[in-house]
């Protein structure tokens, strides 16, 4: 490919407040390690021999266009494809180390430990305190005061808590779109994940509130390590570390964010973030 520059691929924005993309990624142990990833609906395969690993506290946005294959590569980091009948994965793919895939996983646990925000909020027709404590009590915990500290603690890491503190036994559906997404995320934080997936979290929101939630990932990311989906891609590159892009259900390109968007290795990638196709 013949040389780039960054006045050429496009400027990359500020990164969010708490994102430090120039973090030295061989300082942090691998968390989850993807090996020759296929995966199928039936007889149509859409993932083609994936193979990627992400660092522990970090974010990695994948990107690329409709029906390239990025989401349903986030859902198999927590094995939520096999909510699909007639889905066939192969390959490998470590969490911290274990094979989410062997028989002995329980699936349960699994998505404690890899929590998912997904694009459109979901809060449940309970009152917000109920919806933040939902999994703990799920799990089986029923002490009070506990669960109050917990889902203080959770409001305050999702950026919520001074909104909403003298209203927790409120309709969760009364809040704004932001706040529920937000709250969502409380919401995984309580059942004290490794891992944060999200798909497109931030696309049904206003620009406020898409700002929020930026920023929120920048925050989390020192405790949590954050796998994105997004369609924008001055999102994925003011909020990630490393960035993927996939094409047709292949990894095309993944580097770090700064390379990806400035120096990208890849015909198919520079065409796609300067907007040639998709």
């Amino acid at each position: 490919m013949a040389e780039t520059s960054e006045s050429r691929i496009g400027n990359v924005p500020p990164s969010v407040s708490g994102v430090d993309r120039d973090l030295d990624m061989s300082e942090h142990p691998i968390c989850i390690d993807v090996q020759n990833l296929d995966f199928f609906y039936g007889s149509n395969q859409v993932l083609f021999d994936v193979s990627l690993k992400v660092a522990e506290r970090s974010v990695t946005a994948l990107i690329g266009p409709s029906g390239c294959g990025k989401s349903t590569f986030l859902r198999t980091l927590n094995r939520m494809n096999e909510l699909i009948e007639g889905t066939v994965c192969r390959g490998t793919i470590l969490v911290e180390g274990q094979d989410i895939n062997d028989k002995s996983v329980d699936v349960v646990l699994l998505r404690k430990h890899v929590g998912m925000v997904f694009q459109k909020s979901t809060p449940f027709p309970k009152s917000i305190f109920d919806n933040v404590a939902y999994g703990p009590r799920i799990a089986g915990e029923k002490n009070k005061t506990y669960l109050a500290d917990l889902v203080e603690s959770c409001l305050k890491q999702s950026a919520l808590w001074d909104e909403v503190k003298d209203r927790l036994d409120d309709s969760a559906m009364a809040l704004s779109g932001g706040q529920q997404q937000r709250m969502c995320i409380a919401r995984t934080l309580a059942t004290k994940p490794k891992v944060i997936l999200m798909d497109e979290p931030a696309s049904a929101l206003d620009p406020a509130s898409t700002s929020r939630i930026e920023s929120l990932i920048g925050e989390l990311c020192t405790n949590y390590t954050i796998v994105i989906v997004t369609h924008n891609m001055q999102q994925a590159s003011r909020v990630s570390h490393k960035t993927a892009f996939f094409f047709e259900g292949k990894l095309i390109e993944y580097g770090p964010t700064i390379d990806i968007f400035t120096r990208p290795q890849e015909k198919q990638t520079e065409d796609y973030i300067t907007g040639r196709f998709g």
